[in-house]
């Protein structure tokens, strides 16, 4: 079954952390499905633990991350890269 297939409750669900570990609250991108398309979230630490494992969550790796921002700076600036 490809990703278009799936039904919403078998999307893939991506984090990526953006505070540090002593942070009391987490500060985090959540998206569904497509990693690029995200929300940016904050959460108490224990309540952030309880939304991962309730989402089955995946840590975007930094490949993904790095692409995502590239593409982030594309839309800002005009040019994929360059800032």
């Amino acid at each position: 079954m490809t990703e278009h297939a799936k039904s919403f409750d078998e999307l893939t669900r991506y984090i990526r952390v953006r505070s540090g570990p002593e942070d009391r609250f987490v500060e985090f991108d959540f998206a569904i499905g497509h990693p690029e398309l995200f929300v940016e979230l904050v959460l108490p630490r224990e309540a952030f633990e309880i939304f991962c494992k309730h989402n089955n969550v995946v840590h975007m790796d930094s490949d993904m991350i790095r692409e995502i921002d590239a593409d982030m700076v594309k839309w800002r600036f005009g040019e994929k890269g360059h800032r």
